[in-house]
């Protein structure tokens, strides 16, 4: 399995952004905008770790299942 140390920084990045958008949305006192950023950010996270789990999983099956 060839692990892309990309996409381990976009999902780095992702949360640097998102937190940076949350603390300045909370300063100007929309905490509730703050909050639903925070869950899209840990949503778009989630999706792009299932896609590497699941390549993991495929790679794990071709392994064990010599296909």
């Amino acid at each position: 399995m060839n692990v892309d140390i990309n996409m381990i920084f976009q999902i780095a990045g992702i949360g640097i952004i998102i937190s940076m958008i949350h603390t300045v949305l909370k300063q100007m006192g929309k905490e509730d905008i703050a909050h639903w950023t925070t869950l899209i950010g840990f949503i778009i996270v989630l999706f792009m770790v299932i896609r590497l789990l699941d390549d993991l999983f495929q790679e794990i099956k071709t392994i064990f299942l010599f296909q």
